[in-house]
């Protein structure tokens, strides 16, 4: 494998202007009432990943649905890529209307030895400034992990069962229609969470893949229902279980007695751990 530390500190730029019908279509995928998103309403946290979405040619994909490696991105000759978590600070409101720069860097590379064999983890930092403001109003890193096949005889790690007694509850059914609408708004072409004989096939995986970010989307959705008029100053999530569709998922949160934090998870049909999260409240 060649020297991917090379790519720390690669950087891109792009442009986006933060529109209302991701939002509107974002907030019907989620089972909320429709409501008017008029210029100026705030986003709700985690709602930016409906925009900057990546737009590489049909001749760019490479055969997981994800665009060729190379690019922006180190070309780990790794196949399987995944979302492993990401944190972020909320500094300023991201508004309809807005127009938005993102600044992408490769923060880290690192290599590592797991018990299935080589991973590759992949940090990169984003900083979003809105209509020409100086400072980030949003600051996010994303943890790629990209894995091998899976082979026979591969270990899993044990899984962790998932705290019992959350102050608030919500099941979501995962079936194929979430996970193809969220797909298409993030404009997400990635095979594990819409082509079942790809998923079972090759990667090895019991069903669809439920979306990493779609997980986190339904961690801050769950806190947004409960608790409308907080504020999130900082969110970190880390993906601990895959989840398939067909069983419900269960997501869930519990605030913290100083006021400010609160606890959120998820977990799959048979009660383990499959997503851990804290967000920070102004």
């Amino acid at each position: 494998m060649q020297d991917l530390t090379t790519w720390i500190g690669r950087s891109e730029t792009r442009q986006d202007t933060f529109t209302a019908t991701p939002a509107a279509a974002l907030a019907a995928t989620l089972d909320h009432a429709e409501t008017p998103w008029a210029a100026g309403t705030p986003l709700p946290p985690l709602w930016h990943w409906l925009y900057f979405l990546p737009l590489h040619r049909q001749s760019e994909i490479g055969p997981d649905g994800h665009a060729k490696r190379g690019g922006f991105l180190p070309p780990v000759p790794l196949p399987r890529r995944m979302w492993a978590g990401s944190q972020f600070e909320f500094r300023a409101p991201l508004r309809i209307g807005d127009a938005v720069e993102r600044t992408s860097t490769i923060a880290d590379v690192t290599v590592k030895e797991g018990r299935s064999g080589q991973l590759v983890f992949v940090k990169v930092r984003h900083d979003l400034r809105a209509n020409g403001a100086a400072d980030p109003a949003l600051v996010e890193f994303h943890d790629i992990v990209y894995r091998a096949n899976r082979q026979p005889g591969d270990v899993e790690p044990a899984p962790v069962a998932a705290p019992a007694g959350a102050a608030w509850q919500r099941e979501v059914q995962p079936d194929d229609v979430l996970l193809f609408r969220y797909s298409a708004l993030t404009f997400n072409g990635h095979r594990i969470h819409y082509d079942r004989r790809y998923v079972t096939e090759v990667e090895g995986y019991p069903g669809l893949v439920v979306h990493g970010p779609l997980i986190a989307t339904l961690l801050m959705d769950l806190l947004r229902r409960q608790a409308p008029q907080a504020e999130v100053a900082a969110f970190r999530f880390k993906a601990v279980r895959p989840t398939f569709d067909g069983p419900p998922l269960r997501v869930n949160g519990q605030p913290e007695a100083d006021g400010k934090t609160v606890r959120l998870w998820a977990q799959d049909h048979e009660g383990w751990l499959t997503m851990d999260a804290v967000a920070t409240l102004r």
